[in-house]
């Protein structure tokens, strides 16, 4: 996937934690996903090894990422 200079800059290097393949496959093969109002695509797929659901935000064209980070506060729905 492509990325933005914030995402290379402030968010691989700034969270060292969050590996670039799970931003890749929360793109990819997301649990949920949500349009923003700016048209930029959230997605969110949980983590084992972090015990956390990653929060995966890309523009527009949903193949450039752009932020991510641990969503505390996500919750899935109940099927």
């Amino acid at each position: 996937m492509k990325q933005t200079e914030y995402f290379k800059r402030r968010v691989l290097q700034g969270r060292p934690y969050i590996r670039l393949d799970w931003c890749e496959q929360t793109g990819q093969e997301p649990e949920a996903t949500e349009v923003q109002p700016d048209g930029r695509i959230r997605y969110w797929r949980f983590f084992p090894e972090p015990g956390k659901h990653l929060r995966v935000v890309t523009l527009s064209d949903g193949e450039t990422l752009h932020n991510a980070f641990p969503d505390r506060s996500f919750k899935p729905e109940e099927s």
